[in-house]
């Protein structure tokens, strides 16, 4: 069917799409191109029926891809179970290099289409999903997992957020374990967080009603000042901002939020900002019986704010903690600033900084320091505001993001802010942090990780997961593993370079096979962070696995085409000891990554 001029009609359409290729085709082909080539065309003469039997329509089959569609998604995820289970079979009396594995994604989204081929973001999730499936596995999008509930037995294994690469949107991703039934399913298999011993609280992101989209920056401070406050009770286990707001406009169960975080507290509640007025409604919910513990409501004006959040945080600690060490947590509180127009500025700025974190969009960090100049030309003494700046310029010494990049002059800049924070409030944890960041590089690691250090020993639920890239320079991966591992728990929905940071510590302790698991989570979840992808090259070399070393670097060089170890690596790998610097830099040009 064509339209007025000619042009094949297109159309949209919802549609399961199935995405199959063969893991390691290349090395496949390296080895023996003809056998190669024989054995993929007998297993497509086998295969490829199957999605017609299953109601499915091949659309195209290049190289080793394989793509289909489906008007079913339950057919869709039968068809790839069937299409693993019969390659297994195939694969029994084949020798293990000749094995041919099939990784396979399936995504439900809207296409477009026309007679011949489908396109869109839903065929291009599904490939992006088989990228990240183990050889011989399945990998599916939360819509489908959604589709199956109730109408497939299969185990279902959570594999959490990822950012996959060309994919605006994050992508929640689970994984089939095929070979496994229950009678009861989907069942999703989920690692199960033992509850701390101590009370243990995750506080939601809670709901602007202002009626202005603009003044979501301050309900979100609001609620990350009060996570700050009570992380600084030891008494408490109190659940990281990045993994509490991952519930931020989400219509969930306390009960399954308490069950996701492994804790029996949740805090939810709403802002209403009016001119110069507050109204702010907050309840405590038990999260194993879903019931409610304390519920409160403030009508105040903008000049309380702080006031209000010391009557949140002293209510909750007194009903959770019995015996906290009061005291002790007012000696560490952070100093206020002069006036609430300098904190008001202050949240903007985190705000622009969270956009950037998601971003990586320069533009989003020089908003963020105009914010900060805004709240220091208010309050020339708010520690906070130095710390944030500090980090601002830290961020673009490391990253490449302008003419700053890997100047002297920029990281001095940012180790003077960092001491101005420090001077301003010695009891500011992010202070410290930064200040141990900026240390790490040029300065000294044995004296970052002592900033480090005084920083959770400020705040014991103080999660800084640049920490363990210091105690790797140091020459302490295995206390790298303690805590980062540590930090996962307290924010179990963890960015990727907690993967990334794992992933390098084993690396460095030559445990090669545990770092590539780390390291191929790491950029599957973030796969525009370039040195994700450069500690992966180096432990694919390191394993002989050269192939996909050379893929790695490839990545590196499609992020940041002029990389060189030189000019990037040796100035941002600040290690104590000249064995580890020779080890890490050995992986490097092994990898084939230009000097």
């Amino acid at each position: 069917m064509s339209d007025i001029s000619g042009s094949p009609k297109v159309s949209r359409k919802l549609a399961a799409i199935l995405a199959a290729d063969i893991a390691g085709y290349s090395a496949l082909m390296g080895a023996d191109e003809r056998v190669t080539v024989r054995d993929l065309k007998a297993h497509q003469a086998v295969i490829l029926p199957m999605i017609g039997d299953h109601g499915g329509r091949v659309i195209d089959t290049a190289g080793d891809g394989i793509l289909a569609e489906f008007g079913s998604v339950v057919n869709a995820v039968e068809c790839a179970i069937a299409i693993q289970k019969i390659m297994a079979e195939r694969n029994a009396n084949v020798e293990e290099p000749r094995r041919m594995q099939f990784r396979i994604g399936v995504n439900q989204g809207d296409v477009i289409y026309d007679e011949a081929r489908v396109y869109g973001d839903g065929v291009n999730v599904a490939a992006r999903l088989e990228g990240i499936a183990e050889p011989g596995g399945i990998c599916i999008s939360a819509k489908v997992y959604d589709e199956i509930a109730g109408k497939m037995n299969v185990i279902c294994q959570d594999l959490g957020t990822h950012q996959l690469k060309n994919i605006t949107q994050p992508v929640r991703a689970y994984r089939i374990k095929h070979n496994e039934q229950l009678p009861d399913s989907p069942h999703l298999e989920k690692p199960t967080l033992t509850m701390p011993q101590k009370p243990s609280i995750a506080v939601l992101a809670f709901t602007n009603l202002s009626g202005d989209p603009e003044q979501e920056y301050f309900a979100d401070g609001f609620v990350e000042d009060i996570i700050t406050e009570l992380s600084r009770f030891g008494e408490l286990f109190v659940i990281a901002r990045n993994s509490s707001f991952q519930y931020k406009g989400r219509a969930a169960d306390v009960r399954q939020i308490g069950r996701d975080l492994g804790v029996r507290y949740v805090l939810e509640g709403s802002v209403r900002r009016r001119g110069d007025r507050l109204r702010i409604s907050t309840q405590l919910i038990d999260a194993t019986t879903g019931g409610h513990r304390w519920a409160e409501h403030y009508d105040r004006v903008l000049e309380e704010i702080f006031v209000v959040q010391d009557e949140v945080v002293r209510t909750i600690v007194a009903i959770l903690a019995a015996h906290v060490r009061r005291a002790e947590a007012e000696r560490t509180r952070a100093k206020p600033p002069n006036s609430w127009q300098a904190y008001d500025w202050y949240l903007q700025a985190v705000d622009a900084s969270h956009s950037f974190s998601a971003s990586f969009r320069v533009e989003d960090l020089y908003e963020a320091r105009r914010l900060l100049q805004q709240s220091l030309a208010v309050d020339p003494n708010y520690a906070r505001s130095f710390a944030m700046l500090a980090n601002s310029h830290i961020a673009v010494w490391i990253n490449r993001l302008d003419s700053d990049f890997l100047k002297p002059a920029a990281l001095d800049q940012a180790y003077q802010f960092a001491r101005k924070a420090v001077e301003l409030d010695p009891n500011l944890p992010e202070a410290h942090a930064a200040l141990g960041f900026a240390l790490m590089y040029g300065r000294g690691v044995d004296a970052s990780i002592a900033e480090f250090e005084r920083a959770v020993a400020l705040n014991p639920n103080y999660v800084d997961w640049r920490f363990g890239g210091a105690l790797v320079f140091a020459g302490d991966p295995r206390r790298a593993i303690d805590v980062v591992k540590a930090y996962m728990r307290l924010d179990p929905y963890n960015f990727p370079f907690a993967s990334g940071l794992l992933g390098l510590a084993h690396y460095m302790l030559r445990e090669y096979a545990e770092a590539l698991a780390m390291l191929r989570d790491c950029v599957s979840r973030a796969p525009r962070v370039r040195s994700g992808h450069v500690f992966l090259a180096a432990t694919y070399a390191q394993m002989g696995r050269h192939e996909e070393a050379r893929a790695a670097v490839a990545e590196v060089l499609q992020l940041e085409p002029d990389y060189t170890i030189g000019r990037v690596a040796r100035p941002t790998a600040t290690f104590k000891n000249a064995k580890d610097a020779e080890h890490y830099f050995d992986g490097l040009h092994k990898a084939g990554l230009p000097e």
